[in-house]
């Protein structure tokens, strides 16, 4: 094989690699993590009567989302209620820490 050939095959080689880790790094998605975001600092969804991005009224709002890196929603530390029950995020709307 000449050198041009082998410098073709290993440059082709390389391009290939870091193809496949830019889809590897775009696969690992956000995920729409409900009940994690402060006051008017959620991404989307924060009840009736909101139209949307910053709307949230309460911290950790149960309908309101954020955006988070996909797996780490449910295990994300966030302060417990002031009964003493913990918050965890979901992948669902929350019926707890409702605006009155």
């Amino acid at each position: 094989m000449s050198n041009t050939a082998k410098s073709l095959a290993l440059a082709s080689a390389v391009a290939t690699a870091i193809t496949g880790l830019t889809a590897t790094t775009a696969a690992a998605a956000d995920v729409k993590c409900y009940g994690v975001s402060l006051a008017g600092e959620n991404d989307c969804a924060a009840g009736a009567g909101t139209t949307c991005a910053g709307t949230s009224t309460v911290d950790y709002q149960g309908n309101a989302w954020s955006l988070v890196p996909e797996g780490t929603c449910e295990s994300m530390e966030l302060p417990a209620m002031a009964d003493g029950t913990e918050r965890m995020g979901s992948l669902e709307a929350l019926e707890r820490d409702l605006p009155a």
